[in-house]
């Protein structure tokens, strides 16, 4: 990678920060975006989003485990 960021005159991170961008493409689904519009077709309001905050469960998630 080193080797790779020099040949490129920049520093690894910033190789690395650019095979990132590069390899993930630029019309990727936001899902802040796809769920605000959701909410938009839905006619959802910030008082609905208030109840959805008021009725969840506030305890924490269990650890999953890998045994």
């Amino acid at each position: 990678m080193r080797v790779r960021a020099a040949l490129h005159g920049r520093s690894t991170e910033a190789e690395v920060r650019e095979i990132l961008e590069r390899a993930v493409p630029e019309q990727r689904l936001r899902i802040g975006d796809a769920l605000a519009e959701l909410s938009g077709r839905l006619g959802l309001t910030n008082e609905d989003f208030e109840v959805f905050d008021q009725v969840r469960d506030k305890a924490p998630a269990e650890p999953m485990r890998f045994e």
